[in-house]
């Protein structure tokens, strides 16, 4: 009881205690939920129809597709402009799908297997022709191949690891085709229902043939909206708002963007660096007169232009190169030269120039042996035998070769990277055999018995040793522009600094309106995925850090001028205010203008109030007619021609785009065309189909997409 007496005297305490405590519980527990939503968020690529799209998820439909694309193209690597092409693709096609799925589970469509199984027996769809199941007699896909190689995948799986790598690629491609076939599937049936919702009528088809088979000839009397002066018209604050409300619509935007201003330096080579790097290619000028063999001078050089030591055809070389290849005598070395088409400099000697056929037809027949002498015996044997009449396909049958003619163009070769010493003289003997010559040409693996049998389009071909290097900025030069525009951005802290300090220091300062987060770069550098997160992070008129891009020669500094929110942009955004203007300059000014053209009664009284006077022929209610007095194909006077009868004034003033119009019909006359009301009916129904296209983007719109993928692309 003294103890229930201590507890009770101390209560108050002890609630106080247990509050704090649970408070804390609380507090962890809501810290917890709020550390896991934030983990969440940073972990989603972006959202579609309310479902969040996981970066895990999505980099392995970016891997998947990438595989793709390397398998079609036969690389082992894509550039960052490509990868960049893959991850748009990606995400387009998944916001297209998840969209598509959406709307086709609402109606209940879906793509069975049997459906799947009729595409690939028929297999004419043009997806199953990029796969490797096309027949090669029929050049048409061939579902039995297919099914030989999923039978086939199973079991190599199961027994034979060595080619399970060979098989799984092509195993994940045919599963992706697959995939993507069956959402193209299920698209086409949503787009077939919309399709058929879509209807033509004979009274609609047959006004359809008319408006663009009548022509009318018309002569035009324009009184242009240019023809009054801005300045001469008044417009008030509440005329903008009202106008503003009627063309709201315009200006909605479904994502946000944000607007900058920037400089960006791009670091050059100085003239002190020109000048070094000139010095470095006078010695590679001697060094290359002097050489027998000039290819350890251009190995050493690091040029850019491989020295293969074979003759090639001018088309070869860069055309800085090609044009000087016959203004310089064989043996001599061109004047160091810069080209600033790709910012390099040159020199290069013609070693040699001969006329030789650009394809050579021959057959071959490879020895081998235990020695050289083994080599040296076998080698004239086979060359006595064929430069004795033995058939050279039966000799070469003995060596388990086919000994088959071949030919071999120049083409083939000149664009080679590297090339060995067996190789350079196996190419320079056939370039240079008479058809019907037989040679034994040494290897290091043995000999080559070669008969040239044709010669064909005798080109002139250069040997020629290239040094060309980019001109490149030194660590020096590099330094002083970094440290120069460093200062520039410690010293601007808003955005009118930047103006003024940009202006000192020979920048010039950019801007970039309506950036959103589907882009990869700012300012089109690459290397900036850091600035373009921060345009997204940052406040209106906060100025980045200075950031190092591009290929590491690029300077930039952003400032953040704007922010459009998702929503209507409001009127005192300065497009929106300039759009508004110009619609209600026009309007005023077409009201002026109507008044003045009121009261005309003939294109003479027109113009004698100033009209511009034009005959134009072939004006069709189908087409707009372009006025050339003011500049604009104009609908409404094109509609209002087709309603006047031939030989009638304009029933009153025209109000178009550009100005406003009156008129006098002076001929209509009608094709010779007969109506055909089915294929009307189809003409109009087509374009109604065009017109109905948009609806993925008006799908789009509603689907309230997210796009975070800057954060970790």
């Amino acid at each position: 009881m003294a103890a229930l007496g201590k507890i009770r005297s101390r209560g108050i305490l002890l609630i106080c205690i247990i509050g704090l405590g649970l408070l804390a519980f609380i507090a962890e527990e809501a810290f917890r939920s709020c550390d896991s939503l934030s983990n969440d968020r940073r972990q989603q690529v972006g959202q579609i129809l309310g479902e969040k799209i996981n970066v895990t998820e999505f980099q392995k439909l970016i891997d998947e597709y990438t595989e793709v694309i390397k398998m079609q193209q036969g690389t082992e690597s894509l550039t960052d402009e490509q990868l960049n092409q893959v991850k748009d693709m990606v995400w387009n096609s998944l916001v297209q799908s998840k969209i598509v799925e959406s709307e086709a589970a609402k109606l209940g469509l879906t793509v069975t297997d049997a459906e799947m199984q009729n595409v690939l027996n028929a297999g004419t769809n043009p997806m199953l022709m990029q796969t490797p199941f096309v027949n090669q007699q029929t050049g048409r896909f061939d579902v039995n191949q297919l099914k030989e190689f999923l039978a086939s995948y199973k079991t190599q799986k199961a027994t034979n690891p060595q080619l399970i790598e060979q098989y799984e690629t092509i195993h994940k491609y045919w599963t992706f085709i697959e995939k993507n076939l069956r959402q193209q599937l299920l698209a086409q049936k949503y787009q077939g229902l919309f399709a058929h919702c879509l209807i033509s009528n004979k009274v609609e088809a047959e006004m359809a043939f008319n408006g663009s088979n009548e022509e009318s000839k018309v002569e035009v009397a324009t009184f242009p909206f240019s023809s009054i002066h801005d300045n001469d018209v008044k417009i008030t604050d509440a005329e903008m708002k009202a106008k503003y409300g009627e063309l709201k619509e315009r200006f909605k935007q479904y994502v946000e963007s944000r607007n900058i201003k920037y400089v960006s330096f791009k670091v050059t080579a100085s003239a002190q660096d020109r000048a070094d790097l000139k010095k470095q290619f006078e010695g590679y000028a001697k060094d290359l007169n002097s050489a027998a063999d000039p290819a350890e001078v251009v190995r050493k050089s690091t040029s850019l232009i491989t020295y293969l030591g074979v003759p090639v055809k001018k088309d070869a070389f860069p055309s800085d190169i090609s044009r000087r290849l016959d203004s310089i005598a064989v043996g001599s070395v061109s004047p160091v030269f810069e080209t600033k088409g790709d910012n390099t400099m040159n020199v290069l000697k013609l070693v040699s120039t001969q006329t030789l056929p650009d394809s050579v037809e021959y057959r071959m027949i490879q020895v081998t042996g235990t020695d050289a002498s083994d080599i040296q015996k076998r080698a004239d044997s086979v060359y006595n035998a064929v430069r004795g009449g033995a058939d050279f396909e039966l000799v070469a049958k003995k060596y388990n070769q086919t000994g088959a003619k071949t030919w071999l163009t120049t083409r083939q070769y000149q664009a080679a990277t590297s090339m060995d010493k067996d190789t350079r003289n196996y190419l320079n003997n056939l370039n240079t055999m008479s058809a019907g010559e037989i040679k034994v040409i040494p290897v290091t693996q043995g000999s080559l018995i070669v008969e040239v049998t044709n010669r064909k389009a005798f080109v002139t071909k250069y040997v020629a040793a290239v040094v060309k290097r980019n001109i490149e900025f030194s660590h020096e030069t590099y330094s002083d522009a970094y440290n120069k525009f460093s200062a520039f951005v410690s010293a601007s802290h808003s955005v009118a600094d930047i103006e003024a300090n940009a202006k000192k220091n020979g920048y010039t300062v950019l801007t970039r309106d309506d950036i959103t987060t589907s882009e990869h770069t700012v300012a089109n550098l690459r290397g900036t995925r850091d600035a373009l997160k921060w345009v997204f992070d940052a406040e209106v008129n906060d100025i980045s850090q200075m950031y190092e891009c591009g290929d590491n020669d690029n300077l930039l500094v952003i400032a953040l001028t704007g922010v459009n929110k998702k929503g209507y942009r409001p009127l005192s955004d300065e497009q929106v205010t300039s759009q508004v203007r110009a619609e209600l300059l026009n309007d005023k000014k077409a009201e002026q203008l109507v008044t003045k053209a009121k009261s005309v009664k003939s294109v003479a009284e027109a113009k004698a109030k100033g009209a511009i006077v034009a005959t134009i022929d072939q004006v069709t209610f189908e087409a707009p007619a372009f006025i050339s007095a003011a500049g604009a194909s104009e609908p409404a006077l094109s509609g209002a021609v087709a309603a006047t009868q031939k030989g009638k004034f304009s029933a009153k003033p025209v109000e178009g785009k550009a100005g406003v119009y009156v008129f006098q019909v002076l001929d209509k006359t009608k094709s010779g065309d007969k109506f055909d009301v089915k294929a009307e009916m189809q003409k109009q129904r087509q374009r109604i189909m065009q017109a109905a296209g948009t609806f993925m983007n008006e799908l789009y719109m509603k689907a309230d997409i997210t796009d975070n993928r800057y954060l970790f692309f």
